[in-house]
C-alpha cells in the first residue's frame, strides 16, 4: 500500500511574495533531503488579486541568489484546499483569521509559520511588498529557520 503525501499550503496574502517563496524554500529543503515523495506542496492567498501571475521579481531575485526557485503562479484559497491539504500555513494573523474564518471546521490543520522557527524570534512572516530590499531577504531569513522546522515535524513520519 502506497502512503499518502503529506500536503502543505503555505497561505499569504496575495500568493505573490511570501507564500510562494516558502513553497519554494521548502520545495528546495525536501529535495535536498532525497523526501520529495513524501510531500505535496502548494501555495495560495486569502485574495485573488493576483491570481495567474508569477511571484513579485524582487522576490524571485532574492530567492535566486539563495538557490531557489520560485516556478508556482498566484491562486486564491479555495474551498476544496481545507480538505485536500492536511497543512495550512498562514504567515501572518491576519491571513490566519481569514483562513481559520473560512475553514469548515474539517479537513486541514491551521498553524503559523512562525510556530516552526527554532532560531528567529519573529512573530509573524511580514510583507516585504511595500519595503526595500532588506525586506525580501528577511522574509527568507524566516523561511528558511520555520520550514527547516516544519520539515523536521515530518521527520520520521509517514
Amino acid at each position: 500500500m502506497e502512503k499518502q503525501a503529506i500536503s502543505i499550503l503555505f497561505v499569504c496574502m496575495g500568493n505573490i511574495c511570501r507564500s510562494p517563496a516558502a513553497e519554494g524554500v521548502f520545495r528546495k529543503l525536501v529535495a535536498d533531503a532525497g523526501r520529495e515523495h513524501e510531500f505535496e506542496i502548494d501555495s495560495a492567498g486569502t485574495i485573488g488579486y493576483h491570481a495567474g501571475n508569477p511571484a513579485d521579481s524582487r522576490m524571485r531575485e532574492a530567492a535566486s541568489r539563495r538557490g531557489y526557485r520560485l516556478d508556482s503562479r498566484a491562486r486564491r484559497l479555495a474551498d476544496e484546499d481545507y480538505g485536500r491539504f492536511r497543512l495550512i500555513v498562514a504567515m501572518d494573523d491576519d491571513n490566519y483569521r481569514d483562513i481559520r474564518a473560512g475553514h469548515p471546521g474539517e479537513g486541514a490543520e491551521v498553524v503559523r509559520m512562525v510556530d516552526f522557527c527554532s532560531e528567529m524570534d519573529a512573530t509573524e512572516v511580514p510583507d516585504p511588498y511595500y519595503g526595500g530590499p532588506s525586506g525580501f531577504e528577511h522574509v527568507l531569513d524566516i523561511l528558511e529557520d520555520a520550514c527547516s522546522g516544519l520539515l523536521r515535524r515530518y521527520d520520521g513520519a509517514e
